[in-house]
């Protein structure tokens, strides 16, 4: 039952989630052509950044998962195999994100090379 009360606080985070975005989007304002200039470049965070933490996060992920599993194969009380179940698959659907998110750049990335000049 641990893993019904994981599965629906994730849920309940994707809903939070999805509504902040609808509300934020709602909210946007026009761009004014004059403001282009004021978001100075150091306030920016760059696609390469957001893209090292996505696989520094999955990697962290990845990580706790097998430090419990190594856990739970030495005998610690404090862990159940609920738990390194869990965790293990966390590791393996934000993996199978990242890669999905890989491929879908290195098609994007294939798309626009094919693009005449």
């Amino acid at each position: 039952m641990v893993d019904r009360a994981d599965i629906n606080s994730v849920l309940m985070q994707m809903r939070e989630l999805k509504s902040q975005v609808q509300s934020a989007s709602s909210e946007m304002m026009p761009v004014n052509p004059t403001d282009i200039g004021a978001v100075k470049p150091s306030d920016r965070t760059g696609f390469g950044e957001i893209l090292k933490n996505a696989v520094d996060g999955v990697s962290e992920t990845q990580a706790d998962a097998k430090k419990m599993a190594v856990a739970y194969e030495k005998g610690d009380p404090s862990v159940d195999l609920p738990q390194v179940m869990i965790a293990a698959e966390k590791a393996s659907v934000s993996f199978q994100a990242m890669t999905q998110v890989r491929n879908r750049l290195v098609t994007a990335y294939e798309d626009v090379m094919k693009m005449p000049i």
